[in-house]
């Protein structure tokens, strides 16, 4: 079965961008050093050690043409556990770590890299083993949790199963939620090797971890089209800025065209000039970028950590660390301790323009000397121009995607300002399971009762009345609505049926993962393969049993608990 993926093998990032000129050919290169130029450095992933199978994405192994049994199998488990010492030809035996640059909120550092020159930050535990094109797309497979890389900073390298279990489930529901993501592939668990991390002792209410534990190595496959990052251009845009080494500015025109190829190709021509293509990358980047955050607000996700080395280039949701989906509706919500309100909820659309800015920044060094040269002044410079309207046009169409999102999850045609601003006072005012109160909308309801059911207070006189009467008004909006395309057959009935498909009933929240990872430690999967069948299926009615048990509202014991309502870290 592996030697049937070995002939799907095409390795375009290590084949056509530059090594690392002081790595070890080998691969065998696990210690922290600084790496100052060269887009990649071959690395030999570290097998985690009597590797068990925990789980594998049924639904993506259906998309890729893989059997089920395939995740079981011994040669599959042993590569994607991390030993690729015996992968069939033309599969490589080392795979690749990239660097790139940190950049948080919009404002440059350094100082998190152990060497204070930003060229020891990377890919400290995440090493791809393998580009393959299948069924005519392109996917790049990395472990994460595969040890040590020069970039690790003195970490071992490793990824618990906590925050395994946490990536695993995350990613097929976004996926199964309509939401670009990185996909899971596979997760396996050690049976013997155990690492130590700060979390939480139980009933914990910290902020800050108050104990070291003793947690069980896992290693989990993502896929994507690529890994390349906003901050990854960042990095090549700094150093060419700088003129750090002689090939700097060739190595950032390298790292962006080849993310057109990987990204993009569908709606940039390459034989446009890459001034052109600069300019038509940063639009489509925009379109994406402003179109994934208005999902994430539709379905209560808050990334938590939203740097710029956290931003795909490709415009889709990556690296599940500190990620929450909201209970009760909070703006501020925060589901990282250390994140603040700058990658709170609704402060997403903020946090996302500040990566476009450092994204454009990065693709203007390009332009720059673009329209230095004599021969490109004039396209340089139109460039430019253009470059920097996109720019100063990302608010705008930020605003626009999410009107556009609240009007769909409200049943309405257009954006009613009035109607969502009274919305969002009176769900701050009455505590309101977001996830639930929008599926219970969806049923357009006659009278607030069934709404009731998604608050998490009992409502008072004084409160009562308000509510009733912005459901009156919304009711007013949506038979306005339905008779004016009475003729075009938006019927009360298709409403409901398109609010549904847009608010779903389940989302993961973190006291549906916890129970599930704390009995994976035992060696039970029960839970985690169960959540896997819900995810999957968001907007689906699904059974009595699934209701019951997944669709309600926080229990109280769980409030303020540390590491089901907060977390400081997912490692």
């Amino acid at each position: 079965m592996l030697d049937d993926l070995a002939k799907l093998a095409n390795y375009s990032f290590m084949d056509t961008l530059n090594c690392d000129p002081d790595a070890k050919a080998n691969g065998v290169d696990h210690a922290p050093r600084q790496v100052f130029s060269g887009h990649y450095v071959p690395v030999k992933p570290t097998a985690i050690l009597d590797a068990e199978y925990v789980a594998h994405s049924k639904t993506f192994f259906h998309e890729l043409g893989f059997a089920d049994s395939m995740a079981e199998s011994a040669d599959f488990k042993r590569v994607f556990s991390g030993d690729i010492s015996q992968v069939p030809v033309p599969m490589r035996k080392a795979g690749w770590a990239t660097g790139y640059a940190l950049s948080i909120f919009g404002t440059e550092y350094t100082q998190q890299c152990p060497f204070q020159t930003g060229n020891g930050y990377g890919d400290g535990r995440a090493v791809s083993i393998l580009e393959a094109v299948i069924n005519g797309q392109r996917w790049e497979m990395q472990l994460k949790g595969a040890g040590r890389t020069p970039y690790c900073r003195g970490a071992d390298g490793r990824a618990v199963l906590r925050s395994s279990v946490r990536e695993f489930l995350a990613q097929e529901h976004m996926h199964a939620l309509g939401i670009p993501t990185s996909r899971s592939l596979s997760l396996y668990v050690s049976k013997t090797e155990k690492v130590q991390r700060p979390w939480y002792s139980e009933g914990s209410r910290s902020k800050d971890p108050d104990m070291m534990i003793s947690e069980s190595a896992a290693i989990s496959t993502r896929v994507a089209p690529s890994f390349i990052r906003v901050g990854q251009i960042e990095l090549f845009a700094r150093r060419a800025r700088k003129n750090e080494h002689p090939d700097a500015m060739q190595e950032l025109e390298k790292i962006v065209l080849h993310l057109i190829d990987r990204e993009y190709a569908d709606v940039i021509d390459n034989k446009l000039s890459t001034a052109e293509k600069v300019v038509l990358l940063s639009q489509a980047f925009r379109s994406r970028l402003t179109s994934l955050v208005a999902n994430w607000i539709r379905v209560g996700y808050c990334q938590g950590n939203f740097n710029s080395d956290n931003c795909a280039a490709g415009g889709f949701t990556l690296d599940y660390g500190p990620f929450g989906f909201c209970d009760d509706f909070n703006p501020h919500y925060q589901p990282w301790t250390g994140g603040g309100q700058h990658f709170s909820f609704f402060n997403q659309a903020e946090a996302a323009a500040r990566n476009f800015e450092m994204f454009c920044s990065a693709l203007q060094v390009l332009l720059e000397t673009d329209s230095g040269s004599d021969s490109g002044s004039d396209s340089g410079a139109g460039a430019m121009q253009q470059l920097d309207e996109i720019r100063a046009g990302f608010a705008e169409v930020m605003q626009a995607e999410m009107q556009k999102m609240f009007a769909a999850k409200l049943g309405l045609e257009s954006f009613n300002a009035v109607l969502f601003s009274e919305l969002v006072t009176l769900m701050q005012q009455t505590p309101v399971d977001y996830t639930l109160f929008f599926r219970e909308l969806s049923m357009l309801p006659g009278d607030i009762g069934p709404l009731k059911k998604s608050f998490y207070n009992k409502l008072n006189e004084e409160m009562d009345k308000p509510w009733s009467e912005w459901l009156t008004k919304w009711h007013l909006l949506i038979a306005n609505t339905s008779n004016a395309n009475a003729a075009s057959g938006r019927s009360s009935e298709e409403i409901s049926r398109q609010m549904k498909l847009v608010n779903p009933k389940y989302t993961l929240r973190e006291w549906f993962v916890a129970p599930a990872y704390q009995q994976a430690e035992t060696g039970d999967y029960t839970l985690i393969r169960e959540l896997q069948e819900v995810m999957t299926q968001p907007y689906a009615e699904q059974s009595k049993d699934v209701e019951a048990k997944y669709y309600r509202l926080k229990p109280s014991e769980f409030n303020e608990i540390a590491g089901v309502s907060h977390l400081s870290c997912s490692s």
